[in-house]
């Protein structure tokens, strides 16, 4: 084939650079706009003319002309891979530029052989698709945009899972992106000839694909199991070597992590009858191994999930404590699937149970706290991951009472109410902390309620403003909630 049909076989590739721009009939600028076309649009430059472009778009199935500033050539060969690689370390932490920063990425894979490859392209690819999924709750003016940024990305092959939740406030929808890039750079592991993925790397890699909230809610137990467990498998994959050179900032995520993690496997492993204490006790450590001081402004919510989770299962890691007290629950096996709580007086001399309330929830035996005066028990039980509950039993003129005290009235989701201490009043006080996650934000209130209604009497978001806390506030408890973190 002579060298100029060769030329015009090639077919000459560009990206849109911009948002908005209008697809023209014609090439005079004011010709009709028949399609807008988005940042990161592949299209096919056909000719040139007056500064234009003539161009088509196979998405869109629409040709037209586009100014020749509003794209950029996409390079035939890899001499020009260096300077592709330069525009796309700076799209990789630009805000609003993930669609032209993937299609970047894309043009640069194309371009240079398999061997050339990179882990840090990947990285950033991972990275932008991210930042994508989690930016489709942006303000209802950027909505469009947002939309039309993931259509274009799902032409270069990007991949996005959306899970329904079911929540106190309705149906809740998550976007999340499927971590192939992030997967690529783990493939990095420096036992072939390409170069191996830094430490950071690795770690933002693991941290993009262990993420709580994408996981699939409507997995079966067993296969929720599973990959829980695999997501801690997979946070362990980074040692304590490799842990040691993060800088402390991305060291913390990996501790809150593995927190967020082991506090949903030591879920698991309880409801299927195995031990859980020291999945519950790593949960508790990687909490405690974070340094608050060094924490960043936009890393304060992954902390504050990460201890509500942690909040739930803390009493997973205790050994339950003596039976002194007269109050004490028995546990026993009830339909498939579920724990018969008991409530028993040891002070009287028969087996007959006071009270029984069966669940399909985790009971969680080392939290049974009883009043020194035998009127009233408190229990913790957490129905769903990430969910604990309060049941309090208390004595009545008819008889004996069970109340559960929620986290937050408009849930289940994220957070947890816990028992604090007895006040001794005419009636007695059950002193509780409540921290929740609602609309985004975290609610964490101290509480002296009414044992006989469980009505709040007093509430405060620091427990110093309650004269009940600093005289009845039990001493284990300050020294085991998370709450007082």
């Amino acid at each position: 084939m002579p060298a100029t049909a060769a030329a015009a076989a090639m077919t000459v590739l560009a990206i849109v650079a911009q948002d908005h721009v209008a697809l023209r009939a014609t090439p005079a600028t004011t010709s009709s706009s028949h399609a807008q076309l988005w940042q990161g649009e592949l299209v096919e430059v056909r000719a040139r003319h007056l500064g234009q472009l003539q161009v088509y778009d196979h998405r869109l199935e629409r040709a037209g002309y586009i100014r020749d500033t509003q794209a950029y050539l996409v390079p035939a060969d890899s001499r020009e891979a260096p300077q592709m690689l330069s525009v796309l370390r700076f799209l990789r932490d630009t805000p609003g530029a993930e669609a032209l920063g993937i299609a970047y990425a894309s043009a640069y894979l194309k371009a240079v052989t398999p061997a050339e490859q990179t882990p840090e392209v990947y990285d950033a690819l991972g990275a932008m698709a991210e930042r994508l999924a989690r930016g489709t709750k942006a303000a209802a003016g950027q909505a469009q945009a947002q939309a039309a940024h993931m259509d274009v990305a799902t032409q270069y092959g990007v991949k996005f899972l959306s899970y329904t939740a079911s929540g106190g406030a309705g149906d809740v929808v998550q976007l999340c992106y499927d971590g192939a890039a992030f997967r690529q750079v783990l493939a990095f592991d420096g036992r072939g000839d390409g170069p191996a993925a830094s430490a950071e790397q690795r770690t933002r890699a693991v941290l993009a694909l262990t993420r709580p909230e994408c996981i699939d809610p409507a997995l079966s137990p067993d296969a929720r199991k599973a990959a829980d467990q695999g997501n801690a498998d997979l946070l362990d994959r980074i040692d304590t070597a490799a842990a040691g050179q993060l800088e402390e900032s991305l060291r913390n995520r990996l501790h809150l992590r593995r927190a967020a993690v082991w506090a949903s496997v030591a879920f698991d492993r309880s409801r299927f009858a195995q031990d859980a204490q020291p999945a519950a006790q790593r949960a508790v450590d990687e909490l405690a191994a974070t340094d608050r001081a060094l924490l960043r402004e936009g890393e304060w919510g992954d902390y504050a999930d990460a201890a509500i989770r942690v909040g739930v299962v803390h009493w997973g890691a205790q050994a339950a404590a003596p039976a002194t007290a007269r109050l004490q629950i028995q546990l026993q096996p009830g339909e498939p699937g579920q724990t018969c709580v008991r409530l028993i007086d040891r002070f009287l001399k028969t087996s007959t149970a006071l009270a029984e309330h069966c669940t399909y929830g985790i009971v969680w035996p080392a939290s049974a706290r009883a009043m020194p005066e035998g009127r009233a028990l408190a229990l913790n039980v957490e129905p769903i991951d990430g969910w604990g509950e309060l049941w309090v039993w208390h004595q009545e003129t008819d008889g004996w009472k069970l109340d559960v005290v929620a986290p937050e009235s408009n849930g289940p989701g994220l957070g947890y109410v816990e028992w604090a201490g007895w006040s001794p009043a005419a009636r007695g006080k059950v002193l509780v902390v409540r921290e929740a996650k609602a609309d985004g934000r975290i609610k964490r209130r101290f509480e002296v309620l009414r044992t006989d209604t469980l009505v709040a009497e007093k509430s405060a978001r620091d427990p110093g403003q309650l004269a009940a806390f600093g005289l009845w506030a039990d001493a284990g408890w300050k020294q085991a909630s998370v709450s007082l973190r």
